[in-house]
């Protein structure tokens, strides 16, 4: 299992490919094809094997193997005969020694576990009361509003009833870890007695010598405002929490393949959640139950959720650049918030999916929605900006505001008169303000393609790209008014009158 499970988790949990995983373990594409499509791991029914008839072919050679074997037990295990070192031996020593290798691995593998000889290391069976749970990450691959992202997925299992609840996350930050669990908490209408965790960085800072655990202040206030108990495991041991770590390939494999495609990250975490009330129904795999007649134990040992609500997101103050400007994630995410707020402090209320801007008298500037990854990335509201430069146009090509721009708006912005510049700013500020800043880039786009630097036919642009027409509605026919007849037209009076003007010219 062991074997099965590293070859499980880099091909389901590191997401590495089939061949890699080749280059890695050594196994074969069949092995590990196998190993990855196994559903049922349930431990096959030991069969216990006649002595005297086991492997009678091996007859004559029988009591040469027990000799050997019996040797082993006075030397270092490491230095013991190995079912293919017997199989060696046997071809010199033996005259007329003619069985397979098969035959002889299956008989030293019965003689060791009835001479104790092949002793390795086992874990005792953990027993898991109602009401407790394990909670781990998973990582998964999804489109939201067509936009491909890299997420992960936060899985609590309660491993009596062999039950779980998935939330899918942008990343694996403490908001997102918190923001999880609570709306786990709230859609099970109470909260696990004790839960088991690895030693991740969003909860652990450091194991100490003796064992212990330096957590984060964060994470003991969540603990201590929901009453639940904590265990974290031992570093590399992730067969302690077996349950959850089956839980995430299971999810994985039932509810995220194929990649989900949806337009709201909230809406799908509510399916994801109903999703795992109705997989309740099947049978447990152990006991002649269903999941859910065993959930039903757990749900009556849950702690009831606490009166005030937890408050997951992270306060921090910031100090803006000369551009109103401020990074977080060590410098790769940058984040806009208004020329008129430069070199200042600001505060910040980060949640999972959003950094909300505030003046520090906690007034709200700008809200974005906050960046995930590695890569440097930048949210930019450009709406303030534009105001700001379009009452001082003359100085757009001096000001850090133009270097900001997107290539393409500066290449327009270059090609428009001084004349017509700070009104292009304004209606650029006007369409920012009503469909966003991509609809405006997409005008300019459009502007570059035909040429046109004028004020009024980059609104025709916009009008014609998002048909900004009113639709009006249908005049209601009132009862007293007839109905009119088309009336017939004869335009041979007007070819009369044109020819004799003709004439009259000619």
């Amino acid at each position: 299992m062991d074997k099965i499970h590293s070859i499980r988790q880099l091909y389901y949990e590191q997401g590495k490919t089939i061949p890699e995983i080749i280059t890695e373990t050594g196994h074969d594409r069949k092995t590990i094809t196998k190993y990855l499509d196994m559903t049922d791991f349930n431990a096959p029914e030991p069969v216990t094997p006649d002595p005297e008839g086991i492997c009678p072919k091996l007859e004559p050679y029988k009591s040469l193997i027990d000799t050997w074997l019996m040797e082993d037990k006075k030397v270092p295990r490491k230095q013991r005969h190995t079912a293919r070192r017997v199989y060696r031996r046997l071809g010199k020593e033996a005259d007329g020694f003619d069985c397979s290798y098969r035959l002889v691995a299956q008989y030293v593998a019965f003689r060791k576990s009835q001479m104790h000889l092949d002793n390795k290391k086992g874990y005792l069976p953990l027993v898991h009361h109602p009401g407790e749970g394990q909670a781990d990450f998973g990582t998964a691959r999804f489109y939201e509003n067509s936009f491909c992202r890299e997420g992960k997925y936060l899985v609590l299992s309660f491993p009596h009833s062999n039950g779980g609840y998935c939330q899918l996350m942008y990343g694996e930050n403490t908001e997102c870890f918190m923001e999880s669990m609570i709306a786990i908490f709230e859609h099970i209408g109470g909260v696990p007695t004790e839960l088991w965790f690895d030693n991740t960085s969003t909860i652990v800072t450091k194991i100490l010598k003796d064992g212990g655990r330096q957590l984060t202040d964060r994470f003991l206030r969540f603990s201590e405002h929901y009453g639940f108990r904590y265990r974290f495991m031992n570093p590399e041991s992730g067969w302690e929490k077996g349950s959850v770590e089956n839980k995430v390939g299971y999810v994985r494999r039932n509810f995220l393949v194929p990649p989900p495609r949806f337009t709201s990250l909230a809406d799908f975490n509510k399916e994801l959640l109903e999703e795992a009330d109705r997989d309740m129904e099947r049978e447990h795999y152990h006991y002649d139950q269903t999941i859910r007649e065993r959930y039903e134990e757990d749900r009556r040992a849950f702690l009831p959720l606490p009166d005030i609500a937890f408050d997951s997101a992270r306060y921090m103050a910031v100090l803006t650049d000369k551009w109103g400007r401020f990074t977080l994630e060590s410098g790769r995410h940058e984040y806009s918030v208004s020329p008129e707020y430069t070199c200042v402090n600001v505060w910040l209320k980060i949640t999972a999916t959003q950094v909300k801007v505030m003046d520090m008298q906690h007034h709200p500037v700008v809200t974005h929605q906050r960046l995930y990854g590695e890569q440097k990335q930048s949210s930019m509201n450009w709406l303030p900006y534009l105001r700001s430069i379009s009452k001082k146009p003359r100085s757009l090509f001096h000001s850090g505001i133009f270097d900001m721009m997107p290539e393409n708006m500066k290449q327009y912005m270059r090609t428009c008169s001084s004349a017509d510049r700070g009104s292009i700013l304004k209606v650029l500020a006007e369409l920012t303000d009503r469909t966003g800043f991509d609809s405006a880039l997409q005008t300019i786009n459009q502007a570059l393609l035909y040429q046109v630097t004028d004020p009024d036919s980059l609104k025709n642009l916009y009008r014609r790209l998002y048909s900004d027409v009113p639709e009006m509605p249908p005049f209601p026919q009132q009862s007293g008014i007839p109905n009119v007849a088309q009336m017939p037209a004869d335009l041979s009076a007007y070819d009369r009158l044109l020819k004799k003007g003709g004439a009259v010219n000619g």
